[in-house]
């Protein structure tokens, strides 16, 4: 690469909650940040600027998170950007290190999430979403309407992966038993119990074909992590072995809307855009990745996204889970943290505690969940609105 490579100095997070038992965010961001800061060995004061992801909060939410750890006068840039809130902050970060402009930075993500709180925003038909509604209106049954926006969203997308390809509920299912199986290892998931197939199908129904078991929870959380440059690295004594190998965030085009494909009304062609441009920087290959975190915020996203980001060719998701190529063993593992349906989606955190879980893995320090010999690992986020970034890490050493 010509440009500067940018070090991921350390991550933090704290334990994802239900909102019943959620801390405030003024608590939950300071101890993610201070965590990120103290694996970096850095403190407040050698950050230079910091960019703070949340979508549900006051104005300048951001500076009353960060101003507890201190009050140095930097930059705080708050970002709102959906489900890609956390990713988006990271983007951010890594543009600001590697041109030069700084040496080290902050992003911060988090969320105080409320018991239905997803389903009063994506209920509101006057929000930025009126796009969406128009089109998952005139493309799903009209029996659907009542419901909120984001599940008929994405179980509509999976009705159109059914109808293109033939895949059943039951494969929707069985990523829902892997995300439990896999959050077993992660003391920050919230579910961590196991579930079988027949639990997942036999589970209330939200928007055929997903039932309550194949979407994720409104969840409390916040991640963090301190980006450097090798030189600020050299100077301050921090471990360099993992750096951002390539990065991309794309936005929707006209297909999003014009296509009559419900795939792509969620995100597929964005997806696909930041993939193959990640790929192209990076001259890697999907096949050449073990470990991936992707936006699996229900089950059907996630087989959609193995074929958005190249995991498999498009149609073949179906068989690429019944394989097991999505799982240790397999080709590919595919959210070792057990995702946004164990691990919860804190919207504002999820981005940067996809990174943390890939910093661990590539790091060897994923305990339970480490996949062995891991040296590239790839991040999807998206957020619907739109935005998609698509990060992929190296270890360098």
């Amino acid at each position: 690469m010509t440009r500067e490579s940018v070090i991921v100095a350390g991550v933090g997070m704290v334990p994802f909650s239900k909102p019943s038992a959620g801390a405030r965010y003024e608590n939950m961001a300071p101890a993610a940040a201070q965590r990120a800061l103290d694996d970096a060995g850095v403190a407040y004061s050698d950050v230079q600027q910091a960019y703070a992801g949340w979508v549900y909060g006051d104005s300048t939410s951001g500076q009353a998170a960060l101003y507890t750890i201190g009050l140095t006068g930097i930059p705080i840039i708050n970002v709102n950007n959906n489900c890609s809130t956390g990713s988006t902050a990271l983007y951010l970060a890594r543009q600001a290190v590697e041109p030069g402009a700084v040496d080290c930075v902050l992003a911060v993500g988090f969320e105080q999430m409320t018991p239905g709180a997803l389903q009063s925003a994506w209920a509101d038909r006057t929000s930025p979403f009126a796009a969406f509604e128009t089109v998952v209106d005139r493309l799903t049954e009209s029996g659907t309407a009542d419901l909120p926006l984001a599940p008929r969203l994405f179980g509509g997308a999976g009705l159109a992966h059914m109808e293109l390809f033939g895949t059943r509920p039951e494969t929707f299912a069985k990523i829902s038993v892997k995300a439990r199986a896999h959050a077993a290892g992660n003391p920050n998931a919230v579910f961590r119990d196991p579930v079988t197939v027949e639990q997942v199908m036999a589970s209330p129904l939200i928007s055929d074909p997903l039932t309550r078991l194949m979407c994720c929870p409104p969840t409390c959380g916040a991640a963090a992590a301190v980006l450097c440059s090798p030189d600020f690295a050299a100077a301050h004594g921090i471990e360099r072995s993992v750096v951002i190998r390539a990065q991309a965030m794309t936005t929707d085009t006209a297909s999003t809307f014009d296509s009559g494909d419900l795939r792509r009304l969620v995100g597929y062609d964005m997806s696909v855009s930041a993939a193959n441009a990640v790929y192209e920087e990076s001259g890697v290959s999907p096949s050449d990745v073990p470990v991936v975190e992707l936006h699996d915020c229900f089950s059907t996203n996630e087989l959609i996204s193995y074929e958005a980001l190249g995991l498999t060719p498009e149609g073949t998701a179906e068989r690429f889970v019944e394989d097991g190529d999505n799982t240790y063993g397999g080709r590919v593992v595919v959210n070792p943290s057990g995702g946004l349906l164990s691990k919860g989606h804190p919207l504002g955190a999820t981005g940067l505690a996809q990174c943390a879980e890939l910093v661990e893995q590539l790091r060897g320090a994923a305990g339970a969940r480490q996949v062995d010999g891991a040296r590239l690992a790839l991040q999807h986020n998206i957020g619907l609105g739109g935005a998609a970034v698509v990060t992929l890490y190296e270890k360098t050493a």
